[in-house]
């Protein structure tokens, strides 16, 4: 790809930085990237029915979240991922994609992808593609399109599965999140599994996090993947395996699909002892922990200087303070969440 005035711009910007290293001695070389609170579902796990989304003057201009994006990958960030809410439902995504391509073809950026619900999938699956996004994330708990409904409240299942399709026919890899809700995932990981492991997919496991007021209470939707695990034993043989993609979820390999199957387990098996990610939301807050209250506001900075002196020393500062884990908690004593921002302010 030939150089451009974005290229001369990058190498002002993005002069050597040290890497971030937090307090534990940790690399931070994942970022996590909130493009928009607001989403076209409203699953009952992550969001209440009726949600207030932040007014648009507050988000970051794709060019400020590009600019954002950069800046960390001058820090020494390999791996990048836009999340939302849904992430392909922010007007001109795809612009976006298009920009930060441009650290893939130059080697600074190893991966570029997202996570979705799926439900505009199909329209630009090629052109994430194109963009050099190879794999992408689909959240999808159930194959039932009645329970499918239940649970998203406004979502369609058949413009998923379109999306699904045409996903894997522009060449993208596929992975499926499923969150575990008790009473529902114990009759259907079985199906998900040959569903996923059919079509050549991963699919992962996770466990429901308590994180902003919803609907209901958490702890009646709570199933520990250590119980889900051991009823799946029931069919499967389970091997461990050594896959990893950079984010918290351990793999095993089933041996009776040959598919790989995914466990996030922030709730029964702490994994922040290797966490290499940080988040940012669509107003320009980094969270150094998704478990935890501590940010850095970002945009401040961003914007009083067209330099990244100022914003540099905010994410040094902030880096310096990331805590060794988080503090979730589900019981039935304390029905509030542990943390009160819901799951879509923060990002996927």
């Amino acid at each position: 790809m030939p150089r451009g005035v974005e290229d001369v711009l990058d190498d002002r910007l993005m002069a050597a930085e040290p890497p971030m290293i937090d307090p534990f001695g940790r690399s931070i070389d994942y970022l996590r990237v909130s493009v928009t609170d607001r989403c076209d579902f409203r699953c009952v796990y992550c969001m209440a029915e009726d949600m207030s989304f932040l007014p648009k003057k507050d988000l970051l201009t794709l060019e400020e979240l590009d600019r954002l994006c950069t800046a960390f990958i001058a820090k020494g960030v390999r791996k990048l991922r836009l999340t939302g809410g849904e992430p392909l439902v922010r007007r001109d995504i795809m612009t976006l994609f298009a920009s930060l391509s441009r650290h893939l073809y130059s080697g600074r950026l190893e991966e570029l992808t997202l996570t979705t619900n799926g439900s505009q999938l199909a329209k630009y699956a090629a052109e994430l593609k194109s963009y050099g996004v190879k794999r992408v994330n689909v959240s999808l708990d159930t194959l039932d399109p009645q329970a499918f409904r239940t649970l998203t409240r406004w979502g369609d299942f058949a413009k998923v599965m379109q999306g699904i399709d045409k996903a894997q026919e522009a060449g993208l890899a596929v992975k499926i999140n499923a969150v575990a809700i008790k009473g529902m995932t114990e009759n259907e990981a079985f199906r998900l599994i040959e569903w996923a492991h059919g079509r050549g997919m991963d699919l992962t496991f996770i466990e429901v996090m308590p994180m902003g007021d919803v609907t209901g209470h958490r702890v009646d939707q709570y199933l520990p993947l250590s119980i889900l695990r051991a009823h799946l034993l029931d069919r499967y043989t389970l091997e461990d395996i050594a896959y990893a993609t950079g984010g918290p979820a351990r793999y095993v390999r089933v041996r009776e699909t040959g598919g790989r199957l995914g466990f996030i387990t922030p709730m029964t098996h702490n994994f922040c002892e290797s966490c290499n990610r940080v988040r940012i939301t669509c107003t320009g807050t980094l969270y150094m922990c998704l478990g935890q209250e501590d940010a850095a506001d970002l945009r401040t900075p961003l914007r009083a200087s067209e330099s990244n002196e100022l914003l540099n020393g905010t994410i040094d500062r902030a880096i310096a303070r990331k805590p060794k884990g988080h503090d979730f908690i589900i019981d039935r004593r304390s029905r509030q969440p542990s943390v009160g921002r819901h799951m879509s302010v923060t990002g996927g």
